[in-house]
């Protein structure tokens, strides 16, 4: 009698433990997905600066800067990680469409204002790709997790729900390249 008790306890620490662990990486993706909001709020906080520095150079190019703010206002509005992914391709677009109208104004490019906000962009959209990288590695973890019996037991049980990649279109995935020769 004593040792189906035994038995019992443990499978019920047994169960606690996929629990906790299942609960752990729960809370580890949110804090990665926290992450990547961070750095892309970053980058939108920099592309007025951008914006600005080329608007002195190129006032007539007003449909890449109306572009460039209408997808900086959709990627700070988008919440989900689909409509992040939306937005975000949309900006990686217009921000491209921005670089090209710079590499047509020598003295915008010799700018070191101008020089100084892209190494800072090309600096985010590194912390950017980490971010994503790890946001995703987290998910596959707790997705796997989920799928896996006996956790998917305890995952049911639970009310776990499997969450999204953080994904970009392959070409969009890049940051701008911006040529200076």
């Amino acid at each position: 009698m004593l040792w189906i008790l035994g038995i019992g306890v443990l499978i019920l620490v047994w169960g606690i433990a996929i629990y906790n662990g299942l609960i752990q990486l729960r809370i580890r993706s949110e804090g990665a997905w926290s992450d990547i909001s961070v750095q892309l709020k970053r980058r939108c906080d920099l592309i007025p600066n951008l914006v600005e520095t080329v608007k002195g150079y190129a006032a007539h190019e007003q449909k890449v800067f109306l572009e460039v703010t209408k997808a900086r206002s959709q990627a700070m509005q988008a919440s989900h990680p689909k409509e992040k992914e939306a937005a975000e391709n949309f900006l990686s677009g217009a921000l491209k469409s921005l670089f090209a109208v710079a590499e047509n104004y020598p003295q915008l490019r010799a700018n070191e204002n101008f020089q100084g906000l892209q190494k800072s962009l090309a600096e985010i959209e590194e912390a950017i790709q980490n971010a994503r990288r790890y946001y995703n590695a987290v998910v596959r973890d707790y997705n796997t997790k989920l799928g896996v019996l006996p956790d998917s037991l305890i995952a049911q049980f639970g009310g776990f729900k499997s969450k999204e990649f953080f994904q970009l279109e392959a070409e969009e995935g890049k940051a701008p390249k911006v040529s200076f020769s």
